[in-house]
């Protein structure tokens, strides 16, 4: 999480950090504008907040001394004056830079060290046990675990059994619970994928079977699928018809949660699975929102997603709707016809960008039956675009 009144400065940390860590998900929060935290912010559901100096009237030490008091808080990176370190250290910064000078490695050097030590005391909660077959395992009642098959930075999968039922499951587990404290942290999403999907019956959505909490885990089983991810089809390549199946498929899915008022706004390759029978699945709604919340998101200036598949106005924190789902499957159409993505930078500041600025590019001739459909995808602004999924159901 970056807090910091400069917008300028929250893009520049944004610009550090996902350049080294491009699936990143960061929020930032403008104290100026949306008003300061409460004294009851407990920083639940992040691995690192990065304080800036900037916070209006109030002063940064003072706000750090009341962070780092509160039970379990997460490590803070302060960003300060020259002469701000002592204070800062004594207040208790688990890092101090200045704001006007930072190093790039140092800091992700610094980022690094916290995380390593954050997954290290993480990984010693009650949560895990020994199986002298399949290694460290979370220990949930009424699952046979099998392996682990990914994580990310608030969550694990396994592949497990469902031992009622006698059913292979992918099993999400959220590492730590943290006490809920208003704020959207990694919990609240957790919960909120499984209530936004759970009842939903479409053959490319993911199926959900179960969700499960406790003292300190929550999980959600949900369909195990056995046909990997979209990523290694891209990278080995998809013929023309086969890309038209899947984006027409991902595009019904699309469809179907858009009908019930939700925002996937993390769509990406990674985030789409096949099954056994060669039919794509939209999976991952851990940052999917309803669409009555769009508001309260962007007042608070959050930026969630990748930057390769961000639309223009979600790369620059604006407001978003439905259009911009249809933006990311653009990206995902291109790339899944050309191999390659259509919009490539240095930096994840640069694509953002090149999102907003650079033209649309061209499909290679044997392709362009399908640059219409690209443009209508890609088009800057979301009036230009194909206005929901249903009409590019239509369109083709």
């Amino acid at each position: 999480m970056i807090i910091d009144g400069e917008a300028d400065f929250r893009s520049l940390l944004m610009h550090h950090v996902t350049t080294h860590w491009p699936d990143a998900i960061i929020s930032a929060y403008d104290p100026t504008e949306a008003g300061h935290l409460p004294d009851e912010f407990s920083g639940a559901g992040n691995d690192i907040v990065m304080l800036g100096s900037a916070l209006g009237e109030r002063e940064g030490v003072d706000t750090l001394k009341r962070f780092v008091k509160t039970p379990g808080f997460p490590a803070v990176v302060y960003f300060g004056e020259e002469g701000d370190e002592r204070a800062s250290r004594k207040a208790g910064a688990d890092a101090f830079f200045v704001r006007e000078s930072i190093g790039h490695d140092a800091l992700i050097v610094r980022l690094g060290a916290l995380l390593a030590e954050r997954n290290r005391t993480e990984s010693t909660g009650s949560l895990f046990v020994g199986d002298e077959h399949t290694g460290i395992n979370p220990l949930i009642r009424g699952y046979r675990f099998i392996k682990k098959l990914g994580s990310s930075g608030h969550s694990t999968v396994y592949l497990a059994r469902k031992e009622s039922i006698d059913l292979m499951v992918a099993l999400k587990v959220l590492r730590q619970v943290p006490d809920v404290d208003g704020s959207v942290g990694a919990f609240d999403r957790f919960l909120q994928e499984y209530e936004l999907i759970a009842d939903l019956d479409h053959p490319n959505i993911v199926r959900i079977y179960d969700l499960g909490v406790g003292d300190d885990h929550a999980h959600i089983a949900m369909e195990y699928l056995d046909g990997g991810e979209l990523r290694s089809k891209m990278n080995a390549g998809i013929n023309a018809p086969t890309a038209v199946r899947y984006f027409l498929q991902i595009a019904s899915a699309l469809g179907e949660i858009h009908k019930l008022g939700i925002l996937h706004r993390d769509l990406k390759p990674g985030n789409i699975m096949l099954r056994g029978d060669d039919s794509v699945v939209l999976i991952d709604f851990g940052l999917a929102k309803r669409m009555r919340m769009t508001l309260e998101i962007t007042d608070s200036g959050e930026i969630f997603g990748t930057p390769y598949y961000m639309s223009p106005e979600q790369g620059h924190g604006n407001g978003v709707d439905l259009r911009s789902d249809l933006y990311s499957l653009g990206v995902i159409f291109y790339e899944m016809l050309t191999g390659l993505k259509p919009f490539v930078a240095d930096s994840a500041m640069g694509i953002i960008y090149k999102h907003a600025k650079a033209p649309i590019p061209l499909l290679p001739p044997r392709l362009s039956q399908y640059q219409s459909l690209i443009n209508m995808l890609l088009a800057k602004k979301p009036d230009d675009r194909l206005q929901s999924a249903a009409e590019i159901l239509e369109w083709m």
